[in-house]
């Protein structure tokens, strides 16, 4: 009676743990926060003031002793304490504010993650507040969260395009069969896009100016009816504000080079998959997840640089979640995936 009264009330959960956003997932309730994954602290007192949303509401606009940082870069951790006060906030929100509950956490890496990135994952997670931690790669997580046949002795190929960096993966028997992970992602095209502005409109804006452009105007494959937006900032010349028009046509041009750097990714984990799973692949289409999957015209500009079928997911912004939230839940699942890691490294 003890043990099912403490699983009544301790629900495990799954965190999707990215450079931009962090995603939860609770078993039994399904996803149940999604927040930018910024920490704004005090830099005098060393105090942190907020996390999630409110934290990014600060970007840009804190006075000097306030700073609001990213505890992650390119998928993995760059500051061990932030990253500890984001899973902090993340596991109790999750646990609906109980300060007593441990629960048993699952969380989401780069596929290229090293031991010791691996590590520093896992110490978070348990100083924050976990009772244990296990790790998913995040194109075995956004593959199981489309419903691909990961456990199947066939080839099923997943790219997953999130902040700071993009995945590509095929995968057979629930791991990594050929992979690659490029450090480019949706941070570098909002870099992409405020070099764009600068150089051609001496205009200064900032990232999330740049993430809006991308949002609402962002393509990467040529539109029926071109798109324009208005964008505001401060002029490099005279120092004052100023406003312009952009284009999709324009943003197209700025995201060549990141898209290029994905592309290649994706061809190289293509050049190297047995040719034994290139029919599966075919047979599958290679699926599109992460934000970088909402991009006007993604899946047709990967097709025409790989030759092959592609697919953006139907929800890819959960893709990665919802598969680490099944896994968790299916021991079974859970196993092999493990295990199947464990034999790649």
């Amino acid at each position: 009676m003890a043990r099912n009264g403490y699983s009544f009330f301790v629900r495990d959960m799954a965190i999707d743990l990215g450079t931009a956003n962090s995603l939860v997932y609770v078993t039994r309730r399904g996803v149940v926060m999604f927040e930018p994954s910024v920490v704004a602290i005090d830099e005098v007192s060393g105090e942190v003031l907020a996390v999630g949303n409110e934290a990014k509401q600060m970007i840009g606009r804190t006075p000097g002793a306030i700073r609001a940082v990213r505890p992650l870069k390119q998928g993995v951790i760059a500051n061990f304490e932030m990253t500890k006060h984001l899973l902090r906030y993340l596991i109790r929100r999750g646990c609906r504010g109980r300060a007593l509950v441990r629960p048993r956490v699952i969380v989401s890496v780069p596929a290229d993650v090293t031991e010791v990135e691996r590590r520093a994952v896992i110490d978070a997670t348990i100083e924050a507040g976990a009772r244990a931690a296990f790790l998913i790669e995040e194109p075995v997580a956004a593959a199981i969260g489309v419903g691909l046949p990961v456990q199947e002795p066939t080839g099923s190929m997943v790219v997953d395009v999130g902040g700071g960096m993009t995945n590509a993966a095929v995968i057979s028997l629930g791991g990594i069969v050929s992979g690659c992970s490029v450090r480019v992602g949706g941070d570098d095209m909002d870099e992409a896009i405020v070099r764009h502005v600068r150089r051609n409109y001496n205009l200064m804006i900032g990232e999330r100016t740049a993430e809006d452009v991308k949002i609402g105007i962002g393509s990467v494959w040529p539109l029926q009816e071109e798109l324009s937006m208005e964008v505001r900032g401060r002029d490099y010349v005279t120092g004052l504000p100023k406003s312009i028009t952009l284009t999709s046509q324009e943003v197209r041009e700025a995201l060549a080079e990141p898209m290029a750097s994905i592309a290649a990714g994706v061809r190289s984990t293509l050049e190297n998959t047995p040719p034994e799973l290139i029919g599966d692949v075919i047979d599958k289409e290679i699926v599109i997840t992460g934000g970088g999957a909402l991009l006007r015209g993604i899946d047709r500009y990967i097709s025409k640089e790989t030759g092959m079928p592609v697919r953006c997911a139907d929800n890819p912004l959960m893709s990665v979640v919802m598969g680490a939230g099944r896994a968790l839940e299916e021991i079974d699942l859970l196993e092999r995936v493990a295990n199947a890691s464990r034999r790649a490294r």
